[in-house]
């Protein structure tokens, strides 16, 4: 199923984000060279084998120079909070672009992470797997514009395609929505306390979905005509990646008694299957953090 690379030279956009900076370390510990756009000089991670390549990771010239001669794109951002418009212009045009350079330098792979939320949940679903139906556009902005940016990139041929699906992804940051943003929100405002505590609480590590982008993008996972097995080689192929069952109870359980404040339960209808990642297990992915561990991390953090 699997087989090293020699030398690989992966792009990460950004590079400087929880999810981009877990990639670039993932990266170079399986030996890649990784070049690191980010939009402020001096933020990429420092570490060995990272080149810094600084602009917006949609400017074309910024696109080409930083692609030419590599063999794999993982793109990260997404303008999370922001207008629609702007979520689309970057998250979807934006992220278009960089994959037609990447087709047009002859990059052999593209890894897009994604998110889960573009599946169509509520208390009449069960559980998904990479069939299962998208959000219509009366969701959300974050929703429907990750949607169409999956939508976009199904769209560039002659590129093999992979589209990461992670649900929450838990790990310490400043900027981690799940280990301080949420919780700080949820510290300032009784109503983002509000749960159905049976509801369902999808999540994944962020060194785990790190570990899966780079194992795709250097090749490690090796293409197959059968989704099942592996990344169709010039297509595009989607991947859900979720660790273990937990729910709403556990999440905002351990979030509010670390911050000493009560949540608030309630009974309204919810949505309690659960994300299936058979798929990312065939593909030989496993995470190696478990809900304990993710939880207890949270919990030191805000105690800290």
């Amino acid at each position: 199923m699997t087989e090293s690379s020699e030398r690989s030279v992966v792009v990460v956009t950004g590079a400087n984000g929880l999810v981009g900076a877990a990639v670039c370390r993932a990266l170079v510990e399986r030996g890649a060279g990784v070049r690191a756009v980010v939009r402020r000089g001096g933020t990429a991670p420092d570490l060995p084998g990272v080149e810094e390549h600084v602009g917006e990771f949609f400017d074309p010239a910024l696109a080409a120079t930083a692609v030419a001669g590599a063999d794999a794109v993982v793109t990260t951002v997404h303008p999370m909070g922001s207008d629609r418009a702007t979520q689309h212009r970057i998250g979807v045009e934006g992220t278009r672009s960089v994959a037609r350079a990447a087709r047009d330098a002859g990059v052999a792979r593209l890894v897009h992470v994604s998110t889960a939320a573009v599946y169509r949940r509520g208390p009449d679903v069960g559980d998904i797997d990479e069939s299962a139906a998208l959000v219509d556009d009366t969701a959300g902005a974050y929703a429907v514009t990750k949607r169409d940016a999956e939508t976009a990139l199904g769209d560039v041929d002659g590129i093999t395609r992979v589209l990461l699906r992670p649900p929450a992804i838990l790990g310490p940051g400043p900027t981690s929505v799940w280990n301080t943003l949420r919780p700080d929100t949820m510290r300032r405002s009784v109503e983002a306390r509000r749960a159905n505590p049976s509801a369902t609480f999808g999540w994944v590590h962020v060194t785990d979905l790190a570990a899966v982008s780079a194992d795709v993008a250097t090749g490690r996972v090796v293409g197959s005509a059968d989704p099942g097995q592996g990344p169709v080689e010039g297509g595009c192929t989607a991947l859900d990646v979720a660790a273990g069952p937990a729910t709403a109870r556990d999440y905002y359980g351990t979030v509010t008694r670390a911050l000493g404040i009560d949540p608030v339960w309630d009974d309204d209808p919810a949505w309690t299957g659960r994300i299936l990642a058979a798929r990312a297990h065939a593909w030989e992915w496993a995470p190696s953090v478990d809900l304990a561990q993710a939880l207890a991390e949270i919990e030191e953090g805000l105690r800290r």
